[in-house]
């Protein structure tokens, strides 16, 4: 992808289906330029949306009879850490292998490996691929310590799980270079929705920012973009701080927040970043939208954020279309639909513009 994708669309994650090879063939069919690898939560625990990045994650434990993963943080985890932390090191001063201690196996992701095999078949580079892993702040208050506490506050642990999904990242950027000409890999953080909260209110944003940047850091680190995903509305600046290169958010459902923070986007859009407009809803709304109504929409956001001082052809030249969200607890058919219209409303945007 260059600075200017022209509404190029790529999805979010999680789609419904358990079969991993038809999952692909939705994806390939509905968003060729960048596909992504399907996270498949209903094979089990192993896809959950956390449980799918643990592993290899010093003393995480998945309890299946419970169906929950939690951090033992009682016993003595110093030769643990240091194990991680040498892997950690080697790969920050370049070593491949070392990423291999935070590879996705077979056993925790089905789609990454039928995603890989189809684009070895075709012996060709797609225009992009993208990849995606939870973000740390969305894993860490959501994931607990054996005592049920939020393993965010266990500073020690936390920032092991920041690195490791930064290798995560860079791992699945590599699988994935040989088949595209870009990477884009998202970051999830749906809890951002949540900040300021009083649920979260010891969270600081500098914090935030922080942690955000180090993902993002090893993103960059590999070549690729590094976009962040949140479902819901949020202070969209803290994306733009944290050094994002695509903002993605739900503009279906909450269009007109992004516009509450036009110096934060003309800055991500003047520095050649992009949006991710969330347009096709992950809801049974997509049973009465249509490409049309959809791209309607987009026009009406679009000018309400260029009416705060924002080229309008600026807006249309770096933005990408996607779902608002995962489709991963939709039914099959209204999640083939949102695949469907997603390419409907790229293609119809593309056409009503020009591009």
């Amino acid at each position: 992808m260059n600075s200017k994708p022209k509404f190029l669309a790529t999805a979010i994650g999680s789609l419904p289906h358990s079969d991993p090879a038809q999952a692909v063939e939705i994806v390939l069919a509905s968003i060729p330029e960048a596909p992504i690898w399907p996270q498949l939560p209903r094979l089990g625990i192993n896809e959950q949306m956390e449980v799918q990045y643990s592993e290899g994650m010093p003393c995480a434990v998945v309890d299946r009879e419970k169906g929950r993963l939690y951090f033992d943080t009682s016993k003595d985890y110093s030769e643990a850490f240091a194990a991680f932390y040498e892997s950690y090191l080697a790969a920050s001063e370049g070593g491949a292998g070392a990423l291999s201690a935070m590879a996705i196996s077979p056993e925790f992701s089905k789609g990454v490996y039928a995603l890989e095999s189809r684009l070895q078949a075709e012996g060709k580079k797609r225009p992009c691929v993208k990849v995606q892993t939870t973000g740390p702040c969305s894993f860490a208050l959501t994931i607990t310590d054996e005592n049920k506490r939020a393993i965010y506050y266990n500073e020690e642990f936390r920032e092991v799980i920041i690195k490791a999904l930064g290798m995560k990242c860079r791992w699945q950027i590599r699988k994935f270079k040989p088949y595209a000409e870009q990477i884009i890999c998202f970051i999830d953080e749906p809890i951002l929705s949540a900040f300021g909260s009083s649920t979260y209110v010891s969270v600081k944003r500098e914090d935030v920012v922080a942690q955000l940047k180090e993902v993002i850091d090893a993103v960059h680190a590999e070549g690729a973009l590094a976009g962040i995903h949140c479902c819901g509305n949020t202070e969209w600046s803290i994306l733009v701080d944290a050094g994002v290169d695509i903002l993605n958010f739900d503009a279906f459902g909450f269009g007109q927040t992004i516009a509450l923070y036009p110096q934060a986007v003309k800055t991500l859009l003047q520095q050649g970043g992009a949006i991710a407009w969330g347009l096709v809803p992950t809801s049974v709304a997509i049973r009465k939208e249509t490409p049309e109504t959809l791209a309607a929409h987009f026009e009406t956001i679009a000018d309400n954020l260029a009416a705060k001082g924002i080229a309008k052809q600026m807006i249309l030249e770096q933005a990408l279309v996607t779902p608002s969200c995962g489709t991963g607890s939709m039914e099959v058919a209204d999640a083939e639909q949102v695949f469907r219209t997603l390419r409907s409303v790229s293609q119809a945007l593309r056409a009503r513009h020009g591009f």
